[in-house]
């Protein structure tokens, strides 16, 4: 299996991605900043590692790592957020650059300032 990022970005993005040879696609559901047992950090920074640790550990369960993600959808409760989950994104995946997109949006649970949602492919 092969990804390769069509005009990747300086910040762990890229414009698209080709996808050649995958055998298994996982579809990661929208992984929010809560553990396991309900609790919320209050911080953006700890949400958004929190949120992203959470896809990982999905990726984790299918065998696969942060170099498998083609696509990512991010949700943002609010524009002032941009700028740290960029450069959070920016450390989570290294040089690895998916094809991105970052939404303005209502979450589901106000308590939650961001979710993230994924599809990766080995």
């Amino acid at each position: 299996m092969e990804i390769t990022s069509l005009d990747p970005q300086a910040r762990s993005y890229a414009q698209g991605t080709l996808l050649t040879g995958a055998t298994r696609i996982v579809h990661v559901s929208g992984q929010v900043p809560e553990t396991p047992d309900g609790a919320v950090p209050d911080s953006f920074d700890a949400q958004c590692r929190l949120a992203w640790a959470n896809v990982l550990g999905v990726l984790a369960r299918a065998g696969l790592g942060r170099e498998h993600l083609v696509k990512v959808t991010v949700f943002l409760s609010d524009r002032r957020y941009r700028e740290a989950n960029s450069r959070i994104r920016h450390e989570v995946l290294g040089g690895h650059s998916p094809a991105l997109t970052v939404i303005i949006t209502g979450i589901y649970d106000e308590a939650w300032l961001l979710e993230i949602e994924a599809v990766a492919a080995a």
